[in-house]
């Protein structure tokens, strides 16, 4: 339970949930503590370690989740967030009698990787485990678990929310934390997202190159940690950008960064429905995003969708030309069900009736 976009969301309706009538617990499937771990455990919250899921232990992962279940037979609602590998948990859930077992989709794709086969069979596994087919957008949906099924309504579409009062645009904290930043005076394009392939970093900077051509007071801000972060750091001092290119690491700050930020650039190769564009679009920014992102992304009207087949030249055009203006989009996520409090209440009552299923 570290500070990724998935995680965060969750923590988003654990926070603002009724606990004296639904109590959340984690299964993990990392030994190291998490970032949100101990407010969890504040919270009421139990956290179980599984190893992680790898091709080479899938028998031992198997058992262990048998074995948990029958020690666990207090749990009547499975709600996983583990995409295609939701198929190994339901499965030993639906064999423990769980009588609420929720598969949710949180992404569009995979990429191509050594890992592909495997995680093709989890989700041919998939079939019959579930009871019910959660997903943050119908793209996300489709992708799981097939066209068919999200043609006949079979799959519901569970907003990303965020808790829109906490990214309202102040323009106090903007200018303090410009000022720490030493950014005061200069156009800043943002990004938060881990550092892996995935997010596109390479291309992200290669655009910010290019905005330098066009306007040299411009200043890029890159929150995240990863494995590719020493690359990007790297191609960033080969090409002559670290006085302009800050390496924030993982922030707890994350309303407040964005208040510091003028655009917002998310350029990934694919998503499912990003939690981080929606809390940019409750901080009022412009974002500028890959047309690999479901066009469900833009729930304000502020996002901008671009070919990763363009030139950097052509994005940072736009980037240059965007307002960098913030705007008050309160009342157009509530409106459109994307904040908290609202679907954190709606997600209550639906563990409670499906519980007796």
């Amino acid at each position: 339970m570290n500070r990724g976009g998935l995680e965060t969301m969750l923590m988003n309706y654990y926070r603002q949930s009724d606990r004296s009538r639904v109590q959340f617990d984690f299964m993990v499937h990392r030994s190291a503590e998490g970032h949100y771990d101990r407010e969890i455990e504040r919270l009421g919250g139990r956290i179980y370690r599984m190893p992680q899921i790898r091709p080479g232990n899938y028998r031992r992962y198997f058992r262990l989740l048998d074995a948990f279940f029958r020690e666990h037979p207090e749990y009547r609602v499975v709600h996983s967030h583990i995409n295609e590998n939701s198929s190994f948990v339901l499965r030993a859930a639906k064999k423990a009698g769980v009588p609420c077992r929720i598969a949710h989709s949180h992404l569009s794709d995979l990429g191509v990787d050594w890992k592909l086969p495997f995680r093709l069979y989890a989700r041919y596994a998939m079939k019959g485990q579930p009871s019910e087919y959660f997903a943050c957008s119908e793209k996300a949906g489709e992708w799981l678990f097939g066209r068919e099924r999200s043609a006949r309504k079979q799959v519901k579409v569970l907003n990303n929310a965020v808790n829109v009062k906490e990214f309202q645009f102040d323009e106090a904290v903007r200018e303090a934390l410009r000022a720490e930043l030493g950014i005061e005076d200069r156009r800043v394009i943002g990004h938060i997202g881990r550092f892996n392939k995935q997010k596109n970093h390479s291309f992200l900077i290669d655009i910010f190159q290019a905005v330098r051509q066009k306007d040299p007071n411009t200043v890029l801000l890159l929150a995240g940690d990863g494995d590719l972060r020493p690359a990007m750091e790297s191609k960033v001092r080969q090409l002559g950008l670290q006085d302009s290119v800050r390496f924030l690491g993982v922030r707890s700050d994350i309303p407040q960064l964005m208040q510091a930020m003028d655009v917002f650039l998310f350029p990934s190769l694919f998503e499912g429905l990003p939690v981080v564009l929606v809390e940019a679009q409750a901080a009022g920014l412009q974002c500028i995003v890959s047309d690999t992102i479901t066009r469900e992304t833009d729930v304000t009207g502020r996002v901008k969708f671009l070919g990763l087949n363009d030139s950097p030249a052509v994005w940072a055009e736009h980037i240059v030309s965007c307002s960098t203006e913030h705007a008050d989009t309160s009342g157009q996520l509530q409106a459109r069900g994307y904040d908290t409090q609202t679907m954190a209440a709606w997600l209550t009552d639906y563990y409670l009736q499906a519980k007796s299923m």
